[in-house]
């Protein structure tokens, strides 16, 4: 049985930061793709993972979860966590969610039915998750603002 290769969390640090892949940095330390990616939580060099489960409460069939209505869910979700998403994806989010709610509509899960339009009520999910991704992007812009 081998010995576990050691990795330099220095030097993983500086070669990740130069734009090295995972893929490279697996090859230079002698490990797995995995390995590395072990290696950088350790060493805090990787991004936290987004939990979406606010904004998407629900557990999805397979065949749902790649729907609009998720990816639109899972955009506004990452925005209201400090993420950064591109332009045209959160554009379609934004636009997505406030047709629903100007329309005074709330979006409902079923595993059988998939996404689906219902009356909002006064605790209105989408409203929501919208209000708090909108508040995020207010956030970020004011503080982008401040730092000129």
């Amino acid at each position: 049985m081998g010995r576990k290769t050691r990795i330099d969390q220095e030097e993983l640090a500086r070669l990740a930061a130069e734009g090295w892949t995972n893929a490279r940095l697996a090859d230079h330390f002698g490990v797995t793709e995995s390995g590395i990616l072990q290696a950088k939580r350790a060493a805090g060099l990787s991004k936290r993972m987004t939990d979406h489960r606010r904004a998407l409460p629900w557990t999805l069939r397979r065949e749902h979860s790649q729907s609009g209505p998720a990816t639109n869910l899972r955009n506004l979700s990452a925005v209201a966590q400090g993420r950064r998403i591109p332009a045209d994806k959160l554009n379609t989010a934004v636009r997505w969610a406030t047709r629903l709610v100007d329309n005074g509509l709330d979006i409902a899960y079923d595993p059988e039915r998939g996404f689906h339009e219902v009356p909002a009520g006064a605790d209105s999910h989408i409203a929501r998750v919208l209000g708090e991704a909108r508040r995020a992007t207010e956030q970020a812009q004011e503080a982008r603002g401040q730092a000129r």
